[in-house]
């Protein structure tokens, strides 16, 4: 048993009812790149925002035609290890509620149910003029009847369905209207610059008052729609671990930090759990953890 592996078993024999936190670095093993590098820098172009789209058609043209490209990439993704993991943990009543920063749905495709899509979903798109929701493949269909010169085009995938394309590749885009009312339409996802439903929010906090900590995963926490819930986890007592490779925001609010990823070190969790079970209190493994768990505190 390693340390980090050690640290995180406490942690959850610990603190048996948890909200998990995701972040594009959990997806990173299901070949969806994330936006940020290990110190939290911006690895890519700025992504459109939320007043650019509903301001402007050339910007909604380049997100479409983009999108055209990139969006097989996420629709054909899988659920890697980490992902299996915590559905296997939802599924022993171990995780309260587990919220995520991701759009792919690789959660609730690996099986977990108890999902908060904190921003979204990309395989839904919604019209802004009559609110109606209509599949993203659907889209992707009337976006390659109309724009067949992009239909077979490779280009570097990068988060969240988008793809490099040059201005010159977008400008002629045609993108199909709402079929109910004619309005624009628009992935159903919380752009940069837009605002997390006020609802969803309150359903995040209360399932954290509820729970005895939280865990962090794959995050920088660089945005303050994730980062949020840390403080409000830190001003509670909650006890807060990060399981990140590289620094996150929260690091100074943190009771444990393990700079790993996490689709090596939740399913040996797993396994160490299951161990644990079997052996009960009286065994080896329950002496550790009643010595223990309690005892250490780590900081990052």
């Amino acid at each position: 048993m390693t340390s980090a592996q050690n640290a995180l078993l406490d942690f959850f024999e610990a603190h048996p009812r948890l909200v998990v936190l995701t972040g594009a670095g959990i997806s990173e093993g299901s070949g969806i790149p994330t936006y940020r590098d290990s110190n939290g820098n911006w690895l890519r172009n700025d992504p459109i925002t939320h007043q650019e789209f509903t301001g402007c058609e050339q910007k909604r043209r380049r997100y479409w035609g983009r999108s055209l490209v990139g969006w097989p990439g996420v629709r054909d993704a899988r659920p890697n290890a980490a992902h299996q993991a915590l559905a296997a943990l939802e599924h022993d009543s171990r995780i309260e509620l587990l919220i995520t920063q991701n759009v792919d749905r690789l959660h609730q495709r690996a099986g977990s149910r108890n999902v908060i899509d904190l921003h979204g979903r990309l395989d839904r798109v919604v019209c802004l003029g009559c609110r109606a929701f209509s599949h993203r493949e659907i889209m992707q269909q009337r976006l390659e009847r109309h724009n067949s010169h992009l239909r077979d085009l490779a280009a570097d995938v990068r988060p969240d369905g988008d793809a490099d394309l040059s201005m010159e590749q977008v400008t002629s885009v045609v993108v199909p209207a709402c079929e109910a009312c004619g309005g624009d339409l628009m992935p159903d996802v919380v752009f940069f610059g837009g605002s997390v439903p006020r609802e969803r929010v309150a359903h995040c906090t209360d399932a954290i008052a509820r729970a005895d900590a939280l865990l962090v995963i794959g995050s920088s926490l660089r945005v303050f729609s994730g980062y949020r819930f840390c403080r409000r986890a830190a001003e509670a007592g909650k006890p807060i671990a990060i399981l990140n490779p590289g620094v996150t925001r929260a690091d100074p609010l943190a009771t444990l930090k393990l700079p790993h990823a996490a689709e090596g070190l939740l399913p040996a969790l797993m396994t160490l759990l299951a161990r644990s079970e079997a052996e009960g209190d009286s065994g080896p493994a329950g002496a550790h953890l009643k010595s223990t768990s309690h005892a250490r505190t780590h900081k990052p």
